[in-house]
């Protein structure tokens, strides 16, 4: 199993990304993209949702740029489906839409954007009753989904489930829920794709960075196989390569012993 790493990084909620974006700077926003693509991301999340009503020309703005830069496909993280549709048009490659639900306003303006443009999508586990309280309704929201989705012609590997990580800082027992819907999923449904935003797991917690390759790895072992994080975190890709050999994901520890001949294990 090969992890799907989407690069975190170019987001509006970052206040160095949202002054690129409102300046227009290029320079900027495709640093980032090429820290992130020679880190080894295959995607790249971009979001520029904190511009409200110019977010379908400032995400249009924030793609072009990227794919001008490097050449990764897109993760578009919008709730907008004005703004997704925008992006798409100008996107090159098959883009992965973040995200659909099983909210019905949601649902409906989504999917036809999914189908139109043969995208990948995440596929929240939420619905109009809210977040989910725990594993067991996480995995009836997520059966609900990608019975719905494959219904409507969706190919099951461009289905990303995401069972929604939430911090710890809440409530103690909110990463052993994320580990046992994972689980849950991936064992039912083992065609369909995990995902997860990772560092949304240590928010609100000192040594953020610590938390978030932990939960990497413990993660993985339940079945992750996409993740949204940040491969630019030397400790993280470290973890990563680590886990992939002891689970039996690395044929003859090939990938380890290559980041290690480039002295990019570092721990």
């Amino acid at each position: 199993m090969k992890l799907l790493c989407i690069g975190e990084k170019i987001n509006s909620s970052r206040k160095e990304i949202k002054k690129g974006i409102e300046r227009s700077d290029k320079s900027l926003i495709q640093k980032i993209a090429r820290e992130q693509a020679e880190a080894g991301a295959h995607y790249l999340d971009v979001n520029a949702g904190l511009f409200m009503e110019r977010e379908p020309e400032k995400l249009c703005w924030v793609v072009e740029t990227v794919q001008k830069a490097v050449d990764r496909p897109c993760c578009l993280d919008s709730p907008n489906p004005q703004a997704l549709e925008a992006a798409l048009k100008v996107h090159r490659g098959q883009a992965l839409l973040n995200s659909i639900s099983l909210e019905k306003e949601r649902y409906h303006s989504i999917l036809p954007l999914v189908r139109k443009f043969s995208t990948k999508i995440v596929a929240l586990c939420l619905d109009d009753g809210g977040m989910p309280k725990d594993a067991l309704d996480r995995f009836h929201l997520a059966s609900m989904l990608i019975e719905r989705l494959t219904k409507e012609g969706i190919s099951p590997d461009d289905i990303y489930v995401d069972p929604l990580v939430q911090p710890m800082a809440i409530d103690h027992v909110l990463g052993p829920v994320i580990l046992d819907s994972i689980e849950k999923i991936k064992t039912v449904f083992p065609e369909i794709h995990l995902i997860c935003g990772l560092s949304n797991i240590s928010f609100g917690l000192p040594q953020r960075k610590l938390l978030n390759q932990v939960f990497l790895i413990l993660a993985l072992a339940k079945g992750l196989d996409a993740a949204i994080l940040d491969l630019t975190d030397p400790g993280m890709t470290s973890c990563l390569r680590a886990a992939q050999v002891l689970l039996g994901q690395d044929q003859f520890c090939s990938q380890y012993l290559e980041a290690f001949r480039q002295g990019r294990l570092n721990f």
